[in-house]
């Protein structure tokens, strides 16, 4: 509890902003996205195909807005305003997903709404890079994936509280939706101030011209490869309703698992502070590996409510180390562009992932797409391990 208060504390106000923005944001959203998958397939009559393809479509939308806009914040010097779009175009547009007539129109709501993402999410990490010290990068991005993770943790509770005692249809509770998303705009615009951008070490000359070095181009490449097999996480709540876990209890399964995810960000980002970005990174994704090929054998709720609980632990490993990672290599004035590119390739990658694993799904069952998604994660690793030797000072 006291390193945990220690770490808490030598975040900037700025961090602390920025998690709070996320904890409410991600309410917002996860009031609506575990409860997607059931309605694109019972209520709007949609398969396991047209799922993948809404995610896809949605995770791709992201990937391109992330390098677009990361770019463009390193040329205008200014971040914020970046974040607050994407922010608003979010909050606008997901609530709009309680009156969408079909499957179609719900991959046009996610396309707005992940245009949003696509907009802040390179500069809102840019932004963080610059508001700590270099050695504490890890732990600054596991505090905001934390409170990224507790608004989803939240946000799932709420919907199920809602569906069990106060409405029946779940459209109602995607309208609710905007009110955490608001009180989001809110804290960003009066709270997360933004600094300057400086850069006195680094050599004058536009931003865009800075170069990385060999190494973050094939570790992105790696990341790319193995976000070929990280399918959308809908397929997973898919998977928990074949095994019996009831609809209302779905959103409860969805706030476990982030509360898992919330509980591990931090004390893991600070992990790969001390132990380094690639093993850290490493472990998830073995675990991952590991956690891929039981969903495509387990039967019982019991067995799905344990293998989320521990498909957490991959979350916790990779999401701050894999941020830090980038900060790391990329200097100050392109650290949005260093930001955008990782996540266009890994989001641009998303597509192909959900789209082949539905179909996979579709034509062969549950255990075979799941296998596929274990083996790239398998072959992911070790190339990664390969990249690091290679790389080692």
């Amino acid at each position: 509890m006291e390193a945990a208060r220690k770490r808490f504390l030598s975040l900037s106000p700025l961090v602390v902003s920025l998690g709070f923005v996320s904890l409410f944001n991600d309410i917002a959203s996860e009031m609506i996205y575990p409860l997607l998958p059931a309605f694109l397939t019972a209520t709007l009559g949609a398969g396991t195909a047209a799922v993948g393809i809404v995610e896809g479509v949605a995770e791709a939308t992201a990937a391109v807005g992330k390098g677009v806009f990361g770019w463009l914040s390193d040329r205008k010097k200014r971040r914020k305003p970046f974040v607050m779009a994407g922010y608003a175009a979010s909050v606008a547009a997901r609530p709009l997903v309680a009156i969408a007539p079909s499957w179609g129109a719900v991959v046009a709501i996610r396309f707005l709404d992940r245009i949003g993402k696509g907009v802040r999410t390179a500069p809102r990490d840019a932004m963080i890079a610059g508001a700590v010290d270099p050695k504490r990068r890890g732990v600054a991005y596991g505090f905001e994936r934390a409170m990224d993770n507790a608004g989803a943790t939240i946000g799932p509770l709420l919907a199920a509280l809602l569906l069990k005692f106060f409405f029946t249809d779940v459209r109602s509770v995607f309208a609710l939706s905007i009110v955490p998303g608001l009180l989001a705009l809110a804290i960003l615009k009066f709270s997360a101030r933004e600094a300057k951008i400086v850069a006195a070490d680094e050599a004058p000359g536009p931003a865009v011209a800075a170069r990385f070095p060999r190494r973050f181009y094939a570790v992105v490449g790696i990341f790319t490869l193995f976000a070929l097999a990280n399918s959308t996480d809908a397929f997973l709540l898919l998977r928990a309703r074949d095994c019996g876990v009831p609809l209302w209890a779905i959103p409860a399964l969805w706030a476990f698992f982030n509360g898992a995810k919330a509980l591990t960000n931090t004390p893991l980002g600070a992990l790969a502070d001390r132990i380094g970005r690639m093993p850290t990174i490493l472990l998830g994704w073995l675990a991952y590996a590991g956690v891929y090929f039981a969903f495509g054998r387990v039967r019982s709720a019991g067995a799905i409510w344990a293998l989320f609980g521990i498909y957490a632990l991959y979350y916790g490993l990779t999401e701050g180390a894999q941020r830090a990672y980038v900060a790391d290599v990329a200097g100050e004035k392109a650290r949005g562009r260093a930001f955008g590119l990782f996540h266009l390739s890994v989001g641009l990658a998303s597509l192909p992932a959900s789209i082949a694993f539905g179909i996979l799904w579709a034509r062969l069952g549950p255990a075979a797409a799941f296998d596929v998604g274990a083996i790239l994660a398998l072959a992911s690793a070790v190339a990664l391990a390969a990249v690091s030797f290679a790389f080692r000072p």
